[in-house]
């Protein structure tokens, strides 16, 4: 694991230097004459997430605690073309009885504009049940295009995300108004293609978990029918009703049974948390 985050990590840091140097030529008054569209890059007024925040959640696989996942973000060591990046890292790892026989060791990482919540890098390295893949991807946002660690490039649409980053940025979208049927639209890069990830508004629940009773937001992602899930009623996911807009519940019917992913603990929160 160790070369193998070694070799990602300067795959990533000569990636945002590459990056760096090409925004930079971009602040020209006249960009290159070579038939490329640059995009502008965005700027967002958020407050629902900083650094220090610490997410931890417990994976039940029907009445067992089957894994812990753990989301986490942090300040970046250096920037991009004069904007601050932070940096967020997911991990996921198996459980008791789990870990004997379907071992998981799972870790994500995203680099993003803390100002835009767009990623300029992404690694992922998945370790489950003895199989494992990476994936290194670097985002040139103004060029709106993806290079992956096959050496191949991609076109992607104006502040693409990617599958953590997607996280933060959900958590911005204007949800004061939302209207139960209501369907939010997020345009992301996954395993190599473009893949919108559709959220449909359910309406406001309280719901008690363990650790206590949440105001919430429901939502049922809009995914492809016969994949894993029988249809979109089979997943639901719970998020605060509050400024932190952080999942709280997770909650999916499989076809091989149920799995529910439910927050332990909690630090670093921007908001007083909708808790009863």
């Amino acid at each position: 694991m160790g070369g193998v985050m070694a070799r990602s990590t300067t795959f990533l840091l000569a990636g945002l230097a590459v990056l760096s140097m090409g925004f930079g030529q971009t602040k020209n008054s006249h960009p290159p004459s070579d038939g490329v569209v640059y995009n502008k890059l965005r700027d967002l007024d958020q407050n629902a997430f900083k650094p220090g925040e610490k997410l931890t959640y417990i994976v039940h696989y029907g009445w067992v605690n089957a894994g812990e996942a753990v989301v986490e973000l942090k300040e970046g060591t250096r920037d991009v073309v004069g904007r601050k990046v932070w940096v967020a890292t997911g991990t996921g790892r198996s459980l008791g009885a789990f870990n004997t026989f379907y071992k998981v060791d799972d870790h994500y990482e995203t680099h993003f504009d803390a100002k835009g919540v767009f990623p300029y890098a992404f690694i992922r390295r998945v370790s489950e049940g003895g199989y494992k893949f990476s994936q290194d991807y670097v985002y040139n946002q103004i060029k709106g295009e993806v290079t992956t660690q096959k050496k191949q490039t991609h076109k992607v649409p104006p502040s693409v995300q990617d599958m953590l980053s997607a996280f933060y940025y959900a958590r911005t979208l204007d949800l004061a108004h939302a209207k139960k049927g209501d369907v939010f639209t997020i345009e992301t890069f996954l395993d190599d293609e473009i893949w919108p990830l559709r959220m449909k508004y359910v309406g406001k629940e309280t719901i008690k978990l363990r650790t206590g009773k949440y105001r919430c937001m429901k939502f049922q992602p809009v995914v492809q029918e016969g994949r894993i899930f029988k249809d979109n009623d089979d997943l639901n996911v719970w998020i605060t009703d509050d400024g932190n807009r952080i999942p709280v519940l997770a909650q999916a019917k499989v076809l091989v049974g149920s799995i529910k992913m439910e927050l332990s603990a909690y630090e670093g929160l921007s908001h007083p948390i909708a808790k009863e």
